[in-house]
């Protein structure tokens, strides 16, 4: 959505039912994402998130206030059609899963890495069926192929829209496996990210908090929340949810 100057035309904004998922009208005309494709979404709750967003809008548009109509376009016009790369990209992030490298010392941070980290590799094994090493320090922790064929499967089988959300996810945590432990009910989105954080937040006890990395921290974790409802939105409760 970048490059967009549109400033707003429209009245009235609708979700309507569009083939075997849900499109947004304004004043009837439907709304398209940048490649000119019809935005259709495969859940209504999905389509009414991104009908609040558009009947927001006053004057010029501002797509920074658009998240789900952004995620919506990126699934559309760029999962859609470049998958295989996106999937391949996810799962690479299980050969270097951030809860897998913990740190050498402090004595504290190494025990708040361990008592967060630690149950959450337990329940991967388990839910998940991938069991993935740790190490210390910076070197590479090598994980057994079948671990990270496992989750690779786990991810390829999404549809676009989850995907987009659970890039998110992954992108915004480092972590295939805090995203999956929020996309499957493990995890609420906020335990997820403060989990994520464990080594940002000792150092800022350890030495402070720089201004402009608490703003940058604060719309990543934003971002973290919204790709988390997204995703919930995108998990259809029904079969015309």
């Amino acid at each position: 959505m970048s490059g967009w100057t549109l400033k707003r035309f429209w009245t009235d904004v609708a979700v309507v039912a569009e083939g075997d998922g849900f499109a947004v009208t304004l004043d009837g005309r439907p709304v398209r994402t940048p490649a000119k494709a019809h935005l259709v979404v495969p859940t209504r709750a999905f389509a009414e998130e991104i009908g609040r967003e558009w009947a927001a809008q006053e004057g010029t548009v501002d797509p920074n206030a658009m998240p789900a109509t952004r995620l919506a376009n990126a699934a559309i016009d760029k999962v859609s059609t470049s998958r295989v790369e996106v999937v391949d990209m996810l799962a690479s992030y299980g050969a270097s899963d951030l809860l897998c490298y913990r740190a050498e010392g402090p004595e504290a941070l190494v025990e708040r890495q361990r008592a967060g980290w630690d149950p959450l590799l337990a329940w991967s094994a388990e839910a998940l069926g991938a069991d993935l090493a740790t190490g210390r320090g910076v070197m590479p922790v090598e994980q057994a192929d079948g671990d990270l064929a496992r989750l690779r499967e786990l991810i390829d089988e999404m549809d676009p829209f989850t995907l987009a959300a659970f890039h998110d996810l992954v992108a915004l945590s480092g972590s295939l496996v805090l995203a999956f432990a929020v996309a499957q009910g493990r995890l609420s989105a906020l335990e997820a990210w403060q989990l994520s954080r464990i080594d940002e937040n000792y150092q800022i006890e350890e030495w402070g908090e720089d201004e402009e990395a608490a703003e940058v921290a604060s719309l990543r974790r934003a971002a973290f929340l919204d790709a988390a409802r997204f995703h919930a939105l995108l998990t259809p409760r029904s079969p015309r949810a």
